[in-house]
């Protein structure tokens, strides 16, 4: 189809993507007149409509989904060949687009972006912050080259490396600082604070409390662990927290810390990337600077949680 240009394709499958030309337009660092301009212009290539315009959001017609789906898996290839190209020259350089899931970015990912540089100076990473299930999401449809998470995943198009486990802190009001540290059973009947729905981390608290049968209305949310710690200091209830939070969260705020009665809680922190990416090799090399960046981290919270 002479014309069509991985121009065009990559603007429409932002726009099918988030269904909005404005954001379609931010996405791709254009102006919406242009992104407009450029679709219109594919439309003419193809010889049919893609869109239905009108209203605030559009609509992608029959042939614009089956369209879509054909322009992720092209982009995906072409991504892929990319790889291919930069696995071919040696040391990893260049793009290193990076998930993290919300209760490990802000604690571990300063530390381990200091360390890929200084290792891999033609490295330029780009992280990006969001829950599990959109870091997969990104992944699959080749928005992301990797991602760190809370292991299993459970998806068969991605390789799975474990890195570390982590034990959950108890987090409570400083005057329960002499109280007995409760037990799992005790934990349901308190007033428990846990992070919002789609983070991986509620699922696994409420699993360890045995309190996912609870409705939502008994419990208390947050947005961020942040929120959570301060909620706690106030008075209001009380929560868990990864290990590696510890520190950072509970730096300014009137709580005490305990680690609870064994078995302890835990959870796995690993890295996730597509199986078919050539860059695995390097993949792998970059997970092991991420275990090694959370053991050290994970030695200096035990540290803490002794003193």
């Amino acid at each position: 189809m002479i014309g069509l240009s991985m121009k065009h394709l990559r603007y429409f499958d932002a726009l099918a993507r988030l269904g909005h030309f404005g954001r379609a337009a931010e996405a791709c660092a254009i102006s919406q007149p242009a992104l407009s301009v450029q679709i219109r212009e594919l439309e003419d290539l193809i010889g049919a409509p893609l869109v239905e315009r009108g209203g605030r959001k559009i609509r992608l017609t029959g042939l614009g989904e089956e369209f879509a789906g054909r322009v992720r898996s092209i982009l995906r290839s072409v991504d892929e060949l990319q790889d291919l190209a930069r696995a071919a020259h040696g040391p990893l350089a260049g793009r290193l687009r990076i998930g993290v899931i919300p209760t490990v970015a802000p604690y571990l990912l300063p530390d381990i972006i200091k360390t890929l540089t200084q290792r891999y100076p033609g490295l330029e990473p780009r992280p990006r912050e969001a829950i599990t299930q959109k870091l997969i999401e990104n992944l699959l449809e080749a928005r992301l080259d990797a991602a760190i998470v809370a292991l299993p995943v459970s998806e068969p198009a991605l390789e799975e490396v474990p890195l570390f486990d982590e034990e959950f802190v108890l987090v409570r009001p400083l005057e329960d600082a002499g109280k007995p540290v409760p037990s799992s059973d005790k934990l349901h009947e308190m007033k428990l604070l846990l992070l919002e729905e789609g983070h991986c981390f509620r699922d696994q608290a409420l699993s360890f409390c045995n309190v996912s049968a609870l409705p939502t209305r008994e419990l208390m949310e947050g947005s961020s662990l942040s929120t959570l710690v301060q909620m706690v200091g106030a008075g209001i209830g009380v929560t868990l927290v990864p290990q590696m939070a510890v520190y950072t969260e509970t730096l300014s705020a009137r709580v005490c810390m305990s680690r609870l009665a064994k078995p302890r809680p835990s959870r796995t922190i690993g890295m996730v990337w597509r199986k078919t990416n050539p860059l695995s090799s390097q993949f792998t090399r970059i997970a092991e600077i991420v275990r090694e960046v959370g053991l050290q981290k994970q030695g200096q919270m035990q540290d803490l949680l002794r003193s």
